[in-house]
């Protein structure tokens, strides 16, 4: 059993997921995770902040039976997915005079997901507030954080705010409160490239609505709780901004090796003309390093060879996936090699139309790559290095 006190009357009391190593079945984790919950005990009334997942559920009921929690009159729920909704019902069942509260969006999706009674919520609008008694909560609509009916509650006196995925980030750790600012700026930063990236307009709205608080912790419901939360808000500000860096992204596959030869050549290329260049083997690499990368990149390029007349599956895959997170990318192109022909380009772009990106004249060599090819290469840097130098966003 595991309470960790944060202020007077405020604990986590939520699990540490040690041994997660994948999430959404999609993302890998390689410092596991948490879900974090959080106990406020007021002088009149009690709440719950989110909950977590399902998988996880009896080690939140340890850890209120730790803290000898007789009864719960809210259960906050800031957002409705399940790995911080999922363990309400079980909640309602052991204290069955709670009530959720929310707002009406995410109470419609609730009802679906858990099947909750419409008679457990109370609702709940932007800026409206509820009193425990001595602790006051404010709650803050967030939406598209990364859905559209999150939340952040505010605890007034103690100057907390509850954000459950804003802000978070997959790690698993015995330490409460960050202490490795350089080593949580790097989870969050995958964590956000992974689910937030689509959002960053909705993300910078949501960064001003949170300026007229005065915040002495984040406390998100994934990871560490920020007790100095001005370098994670900091670091937001940045990666929402339309900014970007001298860099470039190629994800690549190679099956007989010309693929990997024009890469190589390319890379070379990009480092001779002062451009940060990192390519990605996508049959090996991690998606998160790959997103994490895509951030804040100028540029992205694709290198797949020809394969069935289209696209190497793996390199589809992962045009999908960038295309579905959305990095601000301001320019792509994509490169390959093909034997006799096929629709690799065509395909590139139908996979890439939520890229707001400028294409650069995409280069295909037949076969093995030749002199006159590797020249294409280079006019391809020369051609990267004066957009980079022309687009203002590119610092």
């Amino acid at each position: 059993m595991v309470t960790r006190k944060i202020k007077n009357d405020v604990y986590e009391v939520g699990a540490i997921d040690w041994d997660r190593t994948l999430f959404d079945e999609l993302i890998p984790l390689p410092d596991g995770t948490s879900y974090n919950s959080y106990f406020i005990k007021g002088s009149e009334k009690n709440a719950l902040i989110d909950t977590v997942d399902p998988k996880k559920t009896e080690k939140l009921l340890e850890n209120l039976e730790e803290l000898k929690v007789k009864h719960i009159d809210y259960v906050i729920s800031n957002h409705a997915e399940q790995d911080h909704s999922g363990s309400i019902p079980k909640i309602l069942e052991l204290y069955p005079d709670a009530k959720v509260v929310t707002n009406e969006k995410c109470k419609n999706l609730e009802k679906d997901l858990l099947l909750i009674d419409d008679g457990k919520f109370i609702t709940v609008s932007d800026g409206e507030t509820l009193s425990l008694g001595n602790k006051t909560l404010e709650f803050i609509f967030t939406p598209w954080v990364h859905w559209p009916e999150t939340m952040s509650t505010y605890l007034v006196e103690d100057k907390i705010l509850f954000t459950c995925d804003f802000f978070g980030s997959h790690i698993a750790s015995s330490s409460l409160l960050v202490t490795n600012e350089a080593k949580t700026i790097e989870d969050a930063k995958r964590y956000y490239a992974e689910i937030m990236m689509p959002f960053r307009p909705s993300i910078r709205s949501n960064l001003k609505k949170l300026e007229k608080l005065r915040i002495d912790f984040i406390a998100p419901s994934h990871g560490q709780v920020y007790n100095h939360p001005n370098f994670i808000i900091n670091a937001y500000k940045e990666w929402v901004s339309e900014d970007v860096k001298n860099k470039v992204i190629i994800p690549y596959v190679s099956m007989h090796g010309s693929t990997e030869k024009i890469v190589g050549y390319l890379v070379d290329a990009l480092i001779n003309r002062g451009i940060s260049v990192r390519p990605f083997n996508v049959i090996t690499t991690d998606i998160g390093e790959l997103a994490m990368s895509l951030v804040d990149a100028a540029t992205m390029i694709v290198a797949s060879p020809t394969v069935l007349a289209g696209l190497h599956p793996m390199a589809a895959y992962v045009i999908s996936f960038a295309n579905a997170i959305r990095p601000k990318v301001k320019f792509t192109s994509f490169i390959g090699s093909f034997g006799w022909g096929g629709k690799s380009i065509d395909q590139f772009k139908s996979l890439t139309t939520n890229l707001k990106a400028e294409l650069l004249e995409p280069i295909l060599v037949k076969g093995y790559p030749k002199t006159n090819d590797f020249k294409s290469f280079d006019k391809l840097a020369d051609e990267i290095l004066k957009k980079h130098h022309e687009c203002e966003f590119v610092k």
